[in-house]
């Protein structure tokens, strides 16, 4: 026991220096250039899979990852009885929303303009969609691997939390408003936030189930 529990904090910690490095990576790029390499060869091929179908599955994930959904969600939390949870759900998205904006306001990187399916404002890294979703969805993954006794359920829920946070992220690249880019590095900041996150919740004690 205590050697599994010592080896899933290093676990994280080395996922935090892995998404600094990796973030650290994509800003490098940010000052040198507009666009990485990474970013021209994901453009150059999204048009092979844009259908009528896959547009309204994206603008779908788009939504979920709104913040009319995602404060829904907080609202409903606290109808049911979570206060606690609604509690850190509130403070979490508070402080990852302040740090994007600052962030957007730090780099100033203006969003592509090749084609946009929707309309979107403001500076383009990193993806607010893909860090906010990645700090709020994450969280409720978190609670659930901590929290959930039912191995299979456990992992549908994360698995299946992990695919929404993915598809919000992809939308963002295939709707035009972000950079392939935005989105990776709002994940990488949004891993490492939250690792520090929850370590501040002593382990998810305060996540637990009243």
């Amino acid at each position: 026991m205590y050697c599994e529990k010592t080896n899933r904090k290093k676990l994280r910690w080395i996922l935090f220096v892995l998404s600094i490095a990796v973030l650290g990576y994509l800003i490098q790029y940010i000052f040198m250039a507009q666009k990485t390499q990474f970013d021209e060869i994901i453009y150059t091929n999204i048009g092979k899979i844009m259908t009528e179908p896959v547009t309204i599955v994206m603008k779908l994930f788009t939504i979920l990852g709104s913040g009319v959904t995602i404060l829904s969600i907080v609202f409903a939390t606290l109808c049911i009885g979570y206060k606690k949870q609604a509690k850190y759900m509130t403070i979490n998205l508070l402080i990852i929303t302040v740090l994007n904006q600052l962030l957007k306001f730090i780099f100033e990187r203006p969003r592509p303009e090749e084609y946009r399916l929707i309309q979107e404002t403001g500076y383009s890294f990193p993806s607010g969609h893909s860090m906010v979703s990645m700090a709020f969805y994450g969280l409720i993954a978190y609670w659930i691997w901590k929290n959930v006794k039912k191995p299979t359920l456990k992992w549908a829920l994360c698995i299946l939390l992990a695919v929404l946070i993915i598809g919000i992220g992809t939308s963002r690249i295939y709707l035009g408003v972000h950079y392939a880019s935005d989105v990776i590095a709002g994940f990488c900041f949004s891993v490492a936030y939250l690792i520090g996150f929850t370590h501040l919740m002593k382990g998810g004690r305060e996540g637990e189930t009243n």
